[in-house]
């Protein structure tokens, strides 16, 4: 047994697949990164996450994968989504509401509204680290999901196999049939008045009966879309527990054949999170699947059980378990991607719960993306609306699963008829009123033109985990202690309260881009000199014209920005990064309304990051949106460690611009020592309270800011300074307060006196020029206390 050797999996190679990411066990290259700007993340590896079931790496401090720190941290475990009443804890009040929502911005045309044509093909997406993003146990070690009991098998048969009434559908039109009449009860078998197909609901097998000589059937477990699925021993291999499945077209011998034939691919299908097909038999003229018995839970299961325990009314799953259930079973999507297959229905129904681990069985609807003659399997309400026309691909795979997340997070009315094609508006759907993330998610897994959905299944783990990451922090108090490394766009570096275009993360480069090699051989720092040589490129590929972007915002050239973003759009109508380019030239320009359509575009595409929400809310904030920009940094500070600086800063501009220094403050106070920008965030804490008014409590929690921390001490100097010369005038008018202490001094006229002197000496000894230097001296000796001598 080897170990898997896909970037930070802790699995082991069993039967030629990991036994937790389900790569293949040959050595696989590192996935492209094509056009959306991903590349490995180059950090030096401190070792294996401490937390449970993680498989990560610690990165600068923290885990790549669950983002717990590298020390072990005892105390209890996140709270879950369900666990939790309080949304945004010590950040303020709850900020996903239709006004603070930025889904009511107007965003810059991307896909198929830019290119007007409906099945454009996707030419550029992220394929980037995935596999280390599945964690052994359910959530990826961000949330909790209660483990689903193993079901034993010889419970699990129906004691009386009736489909009722209401349930009884045509399999091959979806007609009612079997209905009662005048006082009648329905038929069980006949045919369909509308397609004269014959139907029938009566079990063919029974218990007792022995099939293709070696399986001996228990009775009914189910009934599906072609007949009951049975429960059967198998005699050859140890009475193992298997399941009989009808086949399409078992009443005819030579349709039967072909169909056994046409489905033999399934038997090849191995990964460990996909039931196992075992053989192909037929028995009585019908032909039977016969498959692994998943002793578990069914999601479909799962929700009624917690509909009953309700009284009758709907109770979705938390949204962070939904989530959590989906991103663990999209490895089994991928294999299926990267064979060629598409699963084709998949619902809630097709999701199985086992201890801690889920498995997707039925395989009935699997078919070959190239395959233009089978029949197609699904289902009212998940399949994708252009299935009719033009047949199954990824993109409506994706589409389903989008839709599955949809139903097991909410009463998803309508989603048959009303909605069948479409999602609920923002206005009217509370849900994505309150995680603006995961409506963004959603309404590109199930975008009506399947070319502006997630190109691939590993494009939307990465998103989807992002989403995790957000809707677990949103019921946690406080800010983020954790960070996890982005593989679209470099961690922040802000250390001061000023924020500009150019202190936005940075994209990452696409490594896998032709230009990449010869684009490192520049190392070139003045952006002019860069642009020249950049013209000399062997081809003007995405990273070419990004570098050539880069290089004019340097120079302060937005309309040179503005025609390479259109060059590459014209080439990609989906090239994201063009748009991000162009939000940051708006942004330099100062036109702020442009700015907000760009990255709120940008954020559309990329719903699980924080970049574009960092930008959008810089834009928001300079643009007169100063709510939907503080519910966006709140976001940032309470997700990501290495946002909580640039989220804080902004959160308090936009309170002390609307006069609330406490606010202000407690934004400040939410930057944690170990971050850059705890520095500045002190030094902005002092100055907030400076010029919150004259009282002397305020004055002294100003000057209390700069206890302990390390800041230049001409910096330290010039605000104790201002602090102290406005204790003193408070003293002269409210008379001496010894009791209280501004910074080391009791505020009384001679105290502050003393202080206020050192502070000026001080300047002056580390001013620049002699005329700033007496003029700091005659202030000392202005301030200085009288005395006899």
């Amino acid at each position: 047994m080897t170990t898997c050797t896909q970037p930070g999996c802790t699995g082991s190679i069993v039967d030629g697949y990991c036994d937790v990411c389900g790569s293949p066990g040959a050595a696989v290259q590192p996935p492209a990164t094509s056009g959306a700007g991903s590349a490995p993340i180059a950090a030096a590896v401190a070792g294996g996450c401490s937390q449970p079931g993680c498989p990560g790496q610690i990165l600068d401090g923290y885990c790549d994968v669950c983002g717990s720190p590298a020390p072990a941290v005892a105390g209890p475990a996140p709270e879950t989504a369900a666990e939790s009443s309080t949304p945004t804890g010590g950040l303020g009040p709850a900020g996903s509401t239709i006004t603070r929502a930025s889904a009511r911005l107007d965003s810059a045309a991307l896909g198929s509204q830019r290119a007007g044509a409906a099945g454009s093909k996707i030419t550029k997406r992220v394929q980037s680290g995935s596999a280390r993003l599945r964690s052994a146990r359910l959530g990826a070690g961000l949330t909790r999901v209660p483990p689903a009991p193993v079901v034993d098998a010889s419970q699990a048969v129906m004691k009386n196999p009736q489909i009722p009434e209401e349930k009884r559908n045509c399999p091959v039109c979806g007609n009612p049939v079997g209905r009662s009449r005048d006082g009648q009860p329905g038929r069980t078998e006949g045919f369909c008045p509308k397609c004269r197909n014959p139907f029938s609901f009566t079990p063919k097998l029974k218990a007792g009966d022995l099939v293709a000589n070696q399986y001996e059937v228990a009775g009914c477990l189910a009934h599906g879309g072609l007949g009951w699925i049975y429960l059967a021993r198998d005699k050859n291999v140890s009475d193992r527990w298997v399941v009989l499945k009808g086949l399409l077209n078992s009443g005819d011998a030579d349709a039967l054949a072909v169909a056994i034939i046409e489905q033999q691919f399934l038997a090849q299908v191995e990964h460990p999170l996909i039931v196992e097909i075992y053989n192909f038999v037929t028995h009585d003229d019908a032909g039977y699947i016969v498959m692994e018995y998943v002793g578990g839970t069914s999601l479909k299961q799962l929700l009624k059980a917690r509909m009953k325990a309700n009284g009758g009314s709907y109770d979705p799953l938390p949204v962070d378990q939904a989530l959590a259930y989906i991103l663990e079973i999209l490895p089994a999507f991928q294999y299926l991607h990267d064979l060629g297959l598409v699963y084709c229905d998949f619902k809630p129904d097709n999701l199985i719960q086992v201890g801690d681990a889920v498995k997707l069985i039925d395989l009935g609807g699997v078919r070959r993306l190239d395959d233009q003659d089978s029949a197609i399997y699904g289902t009212v309400g998940y399949q994708a609306p252009e299935v009719a026309q033009v047949g199954t691909t990824i993109a409506s795979d994706i589409y389903t699963i989008g839709r599955t997340l949809v139903v097991l997070m909410m009463e998803f009315r309508g989603y048959q008829t009303r909605y069948v094609a479409s999602l609920p508006t923002v206005e009217e759907t509370p849900l994505f009123q309150r995680y603006d993330s995961l409506y963004r998610l959603l309404a590109k897994a199930c975008a009506p033109d399947p070319a502006d959905r997630f190109a691939s299944i590993d494009e939307l783990r990465v998103q989807l985990l992002g989403v995790l990451r957000e809707v677990v922090a949103q019921h946690r108090s406080g800010t983020s202690l954790t960070s996890a490394a982005s593989v679209l766009f470099e961690a922040p570096a802000i250390t001061s309260d000023a924020l500009e275009w150019d202190q936005l993360p940075a994209l990452r480069s696409d490594t896998s881009d032709p230009q990449y090699a010869w684009l490192s051989n520049i190392a070139v720092d003045d952006p002019a000199e860069r642009l020249r040589a950049l013209d000399s490129a062997p081809a003007a590929t995405a990273e070419v014209l990004l570098a050539r972007a880069r290089a004019a915002l340097q120079l302060g050239q937005p309309d040179l920005v503005d025609r390479i973003c259109a060059e590459m759009l014209t080439a990609d109508p989906w090239e994201w990064r063009a748009v991000w380019v162009a939000g940051l030239a708006a942004l330099q320009r100062n036109d702020f309304r442009s700015a907000q359509s760009s990255f709120n575009a940008v954020y559309g595409q990329v719903p699980g990051e924080l970049a574009p929400k960092l930008a959008l809310a810089l834009a928001c904030e300079r643009g007169g949106e100063g709510a939907i920009a503080e519910n966006l940094y709140r976001t940032c500070a309470g997700t990501d460690a290495n946002y909580v600086a640039p989220a804080a800063f902004g959160m308090a501009r936009i309170r002390a611009a609307q006069g609330d220094v406490n606010a202000a403050v407690a934004a400040l106070d939410l930057v944690p020592s170990t971050s850059r920008g705890y520095v500045e965030s002190r030094r902005q804490r002092a100055l907030h309270l400076y010029q919150s008014g004259d009282g002397l409590g305020s004055l002294a929690a100003a000057l209390g800011s700069l206890q302990g921390v390390r800041i230049d001490p001409a910096e330290r100097a010039e605000v104790t300074a201002k602090i102290l010369d406005r204790a003193l005038t408070v003293v002269a008018a409210q008379g001496p307060q010894p009791q209280v202490m501004i910074g080391d001094y009791p505020a009384e006229d001679g105290s502050l006196r003393d202080g206020l002197e050192a502070a000026y000496r001080q300047l002056a000894a580390g001013a620049s020029d002699e005329r700033s230097r007496y003029a700091l001296v005659d202030k000392a000796n202005a301030v200085r206390r009288w005395t006899l001598r």
